[in-house]
């Protein structure tokens, strides 16, 4: 009779310990969760002080600094919003005039988005060279490699 009320006391724990986990696990889930939408879709659904992703492009000249905070328009065709960035992350590099960015962060009731975090795209880094142009691509490459392997060994 002892066993068997300590294998009920044990099961109850376990039992109390896995509904603990996935109530954090869920509850967590549901508090990380964030949408993304394009600045049209935000503008036209006037969506306020939903935690969102917003992908668009910085409209050149627009970036102003004002003390700790940092203010831009972020553009999609013909519609724009104002950002401001109140996050405490370094910009990213890549964030500049007529770049394409992600901000996250909260829409407000006034039309402002509030952007905690910054998210710059990178620009292409493989184009095309220009007609007539050399590259330092595979032909010097090969060049290289070919008095590599006429050089003696050491």
């Amino acid at each position: 009779m002892e066993g068997q009320r300590r294998r009920w006391k044990f099961g109850i724990g376990i039992a109390i310990i896995l509904v603990v986990a996935l109530w954090e696990a869920i509850s967590g889930f549901q508090q990380s969760k964030t949408y993304y939408v394009t600045v049209s879709e935000l503008v036209n659904s006037k969506t306020t002080r939903q935690h969102v992703r917003v992908g668009g492009t910085v409209e050149p000249g627009s970036i102003t600094r004002h003390g700790e905070a940092l203010s831009f328009r972020l553009s999609q065709n013909a519609e724009s919003i104002p950002v401001v960035y109140v996050g405490a992350d370094t910009l990213p590099d890549t964030f500049k005039d007529g770049s394409k960015a992600i901000v996250q962060g909260d829409y407000m009731a006034d039309g402002t988005f509030r952007a905690d975090q910054i998210q710059a795209k990178c620009a292409s880094k493989y184009q095309a060279a220009p007609p007539g142009a050399k590259s330092m691509g595979m032909a010097n490459m090969s060049e290289w490699g070919k008095a590599l392997a006429g050089s003696p060994a050491r």
